[in-house]
């Protein structure tokens, strides 16, 4: 991790407030709050069409208007070659824009999107089944071998 530089800042009560209250749910220091904040605010200029969202393991970069990760993006741009036509016939209910949005955000942040490219690559059926039960379907009860009207 790079050494941490050291700052004083000043904040609007309303707005020292909201990160206290954030602080509080997270159950984090305001100082770790801050600075996910800070980061991601400067995340958002450096990549216009990029915005973060929650998840299980952290907050993530996703297009604006979508729930599409920066990595699926990313991912199968490589499966395409790394050819902006392919990937736009692939994700074809996207605008021009925000595919490049993603592809600009990689470029900013490669170690971030590699990283998790390969996490999600690494992940095995069993294992995603754990961490994410909420995605796959429970097994099917055994079906009644009576006929509706017959009850």
């Amino acid at each position: 991790m790079p050494k941490a530089a050291r700052a004083t800042l000043r904040l609007e009560d309303e707005t020292g407030q909201a990160v206290e209250e954030i602080a509080r749910q997270e159950r984090r220091s305001k100082s770790a709050i801050l600075r996910e904040l800070l980061e991601e605010a400067i995340r958002l200029r450096r990549c216009p069409g990029i915005l973060f969202v929650a998840g299980p393991i952290g907050r993530r970069p996703v297009i604006a208007g979508t729930g599409l990760e920066v990595w699926e993006v990313i991912a199968a741009y490589r499966e395409c070659g790394e050819h902006f036509e392919k990937l736009h016939q692939v994700y074809d209910w996207l605008t021009p824009t925000q595919l490049r949005s993603a592809l600009a955000y990689y470029r900013c942040y490669p170690t971030e999107i590699d990283e998790e490219i390969r996490r999600q690559e690494a992940l095995t059926e069993e294992e995603a089944q754990r961490r994410y039960p909420h995605l796959f379907l429970p097994p099917a009860a055994p079906r009644s071998r009576r006929k509706r009207w017959d009850r």
